[in-house]
């Protein structure tokens, strides 16, 4: 196979163009020893396009761009043009039409799909950690949370730290049970951060009734009398005044409501 040059031109890191390069060139093994792909990343002016055009001739190279300015690919065509080299513009012909599909205007800013790249690994982190520090598995989490949920036994302290993690939000949920003595780690953190989530005594009552027969348990075991259930209320109370927490009334709403109730509270203070 003749030795060839790829010239990879990008106004961002130009991963992109050099995974198509290297996809194209992986179908004709074993020769593609002989292929160079040399990245040019960050490129955001016409001086440096025709200094790249310049080098690409010297070298008789082909070259493959990523740019998102309009005047930039067109610029680069027409130097290829121009200086009779090869140029493939691997995102405009897409983004052309995507616009016309759509009749938006693309935001010709480079790096954007990185930026969601991080909003995505942000978001996989945080899922990761609400399920390591989920029910009070491990007091070390409270202090490296974003958030912090406590309350009672059913009182959707899991799907709501699910829900918040899903938002790229670090959360730590940890029950309160009237004999456990609840970990030192919570009395130490800032109480803004920190939400109880309390529930009326007669719903909780329905949910743990509930919860039993679905167990195959009696409906009278003590985890739903009203005596206990009260008992808890009342423990809970005194925890998230010593904490000084906000305690947010769950019954009746959907976890979507109460997330978006925390995240509401949580920006006031943290953003």
């Amino acid at each position: 196979m003749k030795k060839i040059t790829i010239f990879v031109v990008s106004d961002s890191v130009g991963e992109t163009g050099e995974a198509a390069a290297k996809a194209a060139v992986s179908q004709f093994r074993p020769s593609f020893e002989n292929v160079r792909i040399r990245k040019f990343p960050h490129i955001n002016n016409e001086e440096l396009l025709e200094k790249i055009v310049h080098i690409a001739v010297l070298n008789e190279a082909t070259i493959i761009f990523t740019l998102v300015s309009r005047e930039m690919r067109r610029e680069m065509r027409e130097l290829a043009q121009q200086h009779q080299i090869s140029a493939i513009d691997l995102l405009g012909s897409m983004m052309d039409l995507i616009e016309t599909s759509t009749g938006e205007e693309p935001l010709q800013r480079p790096g954007l799909v990185h930026k969601l790249d991080d909003d995505y690994f942000k978001k996989i982190e945080a899922i990761e950690f609400a399920v390591k520090y989920d029910d009070g598995q491990d007091p070390r989490g409270i202090p490296l949370a974003d958030i912090v949920l406590i309350g009672v036994s059913r009182t959707s302290k899991t799907p709501l730290s699910q829900y918040l993690a899903h938002k790229s939000y670090k959360v730590a949920n940890v029950p309160l049970v009237p004999e456990v003595t609840p970990p030192e780690e919570l009395m130490q953190i800032d109480p803004k951060k920190c939400f109880g989530l309390v529930i009326t005594p007669e719903k909780l009552n329905n949910i743990r009734k509930e919860r039993l027969i679905t167990l195959g348990l009696t409906e009278d075991a003590f985890y739903a009398q009203q005596a206990r259930i009260e008992q808890e209320i009342s423990y809970f109370y005194s925890i998230v005044d010593k904490i000084g927490c906000q305690a947010i009334d769950v019954t009746n709403r959907a976890v979507e409501e109460t997330a978006h109730k925390i995240i509401d509270l949580y920006e006031r203070e943290y953003k």
